[in-house]
C-alpha cells in the first residue's frame, strides 16, 4: 500500500471525527447544566469511574477536575466490587462513562450508590442503558458514525467522549471562578508552571533587598553589594527610588573618583522597571533585550518590592 493513502486515510478518519463531534451540541442542555452545578457544589469527591477506553477517559477528566480544584479520583469499576467501594461516600458525587451505557461491570457500582443515595452522573449513547437508568442526571451522548476503516472502533465515540468530559469541566470553572492564580496553586510542576510563574514568585523582596541612602558613598554601596550578594544597590530617598548602582557602575567609577564621594555620582537614574505581576519568562526576555542581569520590581502603585535577578529565573528553570 502506497505511503499516500495512510495520509489520505488519516485525513478521511479526522474529518469524519470533526464532522461526527457537531452532533455534540444536543448535550449541552439543562441536564449538562445541572451536571454542572452538582459537581461544581459536591461536598465531597466527584469519583470518576468507567471501563475500557471510557476508563482512560474517566481518568483523565478526573485529572482535569483535580487541576481545577476539585477534589476527584479514578475508580475502576472491575476492582471496585473487590473492596473499593468502601471509597465512596454519601457525599461524594459518581461521574460514570460508558458509551454503551451496559457495561456489566457497572453493575455492582450502581447498585452499591442506589443503595446508599450517592448521586450518580451517568454519561451513555443508549437512552435505556443500565447506566442512564439508574443514573439521578442523565447526559445522552448522540449515536456517531466511528472513524476507522471498518467504523468499528472506538473513535469517533471516544473523541466525543473526552470532549463532553472537557465540556463540563470548562463550565465548572465558570462556576467556580477560576482563575490562573488558582491554577498556579495546583500546577506548580512541568511547562504550564513555569508559564505561570510570576516574578513576585521568586524575586528577592523584604529586608533582602539591596539599598543606600543617597547620602552614602561609593565605598558605603559597595559593602552592601558585596553583603547582598546580587551585584547591585537600590540608591533610596525616603523610601523612594533614586537610582540604582552596579558592581560594575562602583568599579569604573573608583577609576574615577574616591570611595569616599556620593554615590549619586555614578549611579544610573533611569533602572529599568518591571510589575511584580509580570510573568518571569517575560522577565527574562526584557534581560535578554536590555542585555541587563536585574530588574527593580514594583506594584501598580510603584512601591519598590524587590529585585529580578537572571539567577532567580535559572533556578526555576526559566531560561
Amino acid at each position: 500500500m502506497s505511503k499516500k493513502n495512510y495520509i489520505k486515510i488519516g485525513k478521511k478518519s479526522a474529518a469524519v471525527q470533526i464532522s461526527e463531534l457537531k452532533k455534540i451540541n444536543k448535550v449541552f442542555n439543562s441536564s449538562f447544566a445541572k451536571a454542572v452545578d452538582v459537581l461544581a457544589t459536591c461536598k465531597g469527591k466527584v469519583i470518576c469511574a468507567g471501563v475500557g477506553k471510557s476508563g482512560l477517559i474517566a481518568r483523565k477528566v478526573s485529572a482535569t477536575l483535580s487541576s481545577i480544584g476539585v477534589s476527584s479520583f479514578f475508580c475502576d469499576p472491575g476492582t471496585a466490587r473487590h473492596g473499593d467501594m468502601g471509597q465512596i461516600e454519601k457525599k461524594d458525587v459518581l461521574l460514570i462513562f460508558s458509551y454503551s451505557g451496559n457495561s456489566e461491570e457497572l453493575a455492582d457500582m450502581l447498585n452499591y450508590a442506589n443503595r446508599f443515595s450517592i448521586k450518580v452522573i451517568g454519561i451513555a449513547s443508549l437512552k435505556d442503558s443500565i447506566l442512564l437508568k439508574a443514573s439521578d442526571i442523565k447526559l445522552l451522548l448522540p449515536k456517531v458514525k466511528e472513524a476507522d476503516i471498518s467504523s468499528i472502533v472506538p473513535t469517533s465515540s471516544t473523541t466525543m467522549t473526552l470532549v463532553l468530559g472537557d465540556s463540563l469541566c470548562a463550565a465548572i470553572q465558570y462556576k467556580k471562578k477560576f482563575s490562573k492564580e488558582i491554577f498556579k496553586r495546583y500546577h506548580k510542576g512541568g511547562s504550564l508552571g513555569k508559564n505561570l510563574l510570576l516574578v513576585k514568585d521568586i524575586m528577592t523582596s523584604g529586608k533582602k533587598i539591596p539599598t543606600i541612602d543617597k547620602n552614602k558613598t561609593i565605598g558605603d554601596a559597595a559593602k552592601v553589594i558585596s553583603a547582598k550578594k546580587l551585584g547591585l544597590v537600590l540608591v533610596m530617598r525616603k523610601n523612594k527610588l533614586i537610582s540604582i548602582a552596579t558592581d560594575g557602575d562602583c568599579r569604573r567609577g573608583l577609576a574615577k573618583f574616591s570611595k569616599n564621594d556620593k554615590i549619586e555620582k555614578i549611579a544610573n537614574r533611569n533602572p529599568f522597571k518591571i510589575n511584580e505581576d509580570t510573568t518571569a519568562y517575560k522577565a527574562l526576555s526584557i534581560m535578554n533585550q536590555k542585555k541587563i542581569t536585574s530588574l527593580v520590581v514594583s506594584s501598580k502603585s510603584g512601591k519598590i518590592k524587590g529585585i529580578c535577578h537572571i539567577h532567580h529565573l535559572l533556578s526555576h528553570g526559566i531560561k
